[in-house]
């Protein structure tokens, strides 16, 4: 299978200051070293913790923040120095509400994003019907987003993400506080997505989630990979993946 993104030794420090008179510097490593790579039409996982480095590895993946060091390749190209190359093939979904506009309806908001992307006026309205049926919001199309449930505004979210018919498709959190009815929608989606040839990455400390979504992960702690692979050789001998998991993690930080 062809790959889509490399990750070798990948870094990203951020310098705070700190003390009485803010003099005193701090390094904060949160991207330490890391290296993966994505194959074409994988789902593939950054699972770990709240703050383990996760979406700051997502946000050099997509060009929204410079790296310190490493290699960071996106369908060939750097994510940064080469960015104008990549944003046109790619697209990022927010966890939560953010990222679409709440007081237009879910139509307007894909001709929004359908014009930021320059799509020929032409091409619109079939490829606007066809995502709106792909997320389930077709009988909601006209209304207001401020009218919607959070489960419809992630959809509307994943149709936002998917206007510019990406080849790679970013997840940071994708069904993070949504109820379990619709976390399994989304994740249905996000399954159908892969059926139709697409690549996705996604950000995730649910381990459930990843078990069931993910062909191939990488599990981050404190800025490192500590395990890489598939569910099932990560899980190993252990009962389940949560169990596989604590236990790698309690190893590192013993």
């Amino acid at each position: 299978m062809e790959q889509v993104i490399c990750v070798e030794d990948l870094k990203r420090e951020f310098v705070s200051k700190k003390g009485l008179l803010r003099r005193e510097k701090k390094v904060v490593k949160a991207v330490d070293g890391i290296s993966f790579d994505v194959k074409r039409g994988e789902i593939f996982g950054l699972l770990g913790q709240n703050g383990a480095g996760k979406t700051t590895t997502i946000k050099m993946l997509t060009t929204l923040l410079a790296p310190t060091s490493g290699k960071c390749e996106v369908l060939g190209y750097k994510a940064f120095g080469e960015e104008k190359k990549i944003r046109s093939r790619i697209n990022f979904i927010f966890g939560g509400e953010m990222g679409v506009y709440r007081r237009l309806s879910a139509r307007d908001n894909l001709r929004y994003f359908s014009n930021l992307y320059l799509i020929p006026k032409k091409k619109q309205d079939e490829r606007i019907d066809k995502i709106l049926e792909l997320v389930n919001l077709k009988d909601r199309a006209d209304d207001l987003a401020e009218t919607y449930s959070k489960g419809m505004i992630q959809r509307l979210q994943i149709a936002r993400g998917l206007i510019n018919d990406p080849e790679i498709l970013f997840m940071d959190e994708p069904t993070v506080g949504l109820d379990p009815v619709g976390a399994r929608m989304l994740r249905d989606i996000i399954r159908r997505l892969k059926e139709d040839g697409k690549t996705v990455l996604l950000t995730t400390h649910n381990l459930a989630e990843v078990e069931e979504l993910c062909d191939r992960l990488v599990i981050i702690n404190k800025g490192k990979v500590i395990a890489k692979g598939t569910p099932q050789s990560i899980k190993g001998s252990y009962a389940s993946l949560e169990d596989s998991y604590v236990e790698l993690v309690k190893g590192v930080s013993a």
